[in-house]
């Protein structure tokens, strides 16, 4: 859509701060005003509604989409959000290794048995590992600890740990990530473990490298967003 303000700025509001394009709060798809619960968050929003040219282009705005999906979709079903969150447990990417391979075995048990040892000795949520595919289910013991951690979460955190459970395919990379034990690097590194071991041995796909790369963009403007709503 062709560009239809002059000047951007940031205003304390109720709640937080508003981005205003010629003095009028910006609206969520939803047409709730755009309130951020930082200042640093909203002065992000406002760089990039400032940078942009003779059109808007939302592609280009990426923090803008998360803090609209944490105000439209999230906050409004956090208690639905916080269960789909916790129900990763039962798949979690780290704890189905690998059958009859033993060089991979090998590798996710150097790479991701740290993880599931941080979590049980930090969080106090221990999760049983399985050899193959055949589905697990984890204790309520660990479900209900983790259903407590998550919830914990405002809509801003809850918008970001989805996409980092979600993108990493596991619950777990996500709190390593989000508590310090791990950086976005290491984190990334295992989530893709299988992945990488099958490309050195069979090649890497074109395709699929760009998917990733715009997978790991989304991810770090969701790390961008954890740290800046507390900011």
């Amino acid at each position: 859509m062709k560009k239809f303000y002059n000047e951007v700025a940031v205003e304390p509001r109720a709640g937080g701060f508003a981005v205003t394009l010629d003095g009028r709060p910006i609206k969520t798809p939803s047409k709730a005003n755009l309130i951020a619960p930082s200042e640093r968050l909203a002065q992000v929003v406002a760089d990039e509604w400032s940078a942009q040219g003779d059109d808007v282009d939302p592609s280009t705005m990426p923090m803008t989409r998360l803090v609209n999906t944490a105000l439209d979709r999230v906050a409004p079903r956090a208690e639905d959000v916080v269960e789909e969150l916790v129900a990763y447990a039962h798949t979690d990417l780290l704890c189905y290794r690998a059958l009859d391979q033993d060089e991979l075995l090998a590798q996710q048990d150097n790479v991701w048995q740290p993880y599931l040892e941080w979590l049980a000795n930090t969080v106090g949520v221990e999760l049983q590992t399985t050899n193959g595919v055949l589905p697990l289910t984890q204790s309520e013991a660990a479900i209900t600890t983790l259903r407590r951690e998550v919830a914990m979460m405002d809509g801003f955190s809850l918008t970001a740990f989805h996409a980092f459970v979600s993108g990493f395919g596991s619950i777990v990379l996500a709190f390593a990530l989000v508590r310090g034990f791990a950086d976005f690097e290491a984190c990334w590194a295992a989530s893709l473990l299988e992945e990488t071991h099958q490309e050195a041995l069979w090649g890497l796909d074109g395709e699929v490298e760009d998917k990733r790369a715009r997978l790991k963009a989304e991810l770090l403007a969701s790390f961008d967003l954890w740290h800046f709503a507390r900011a």
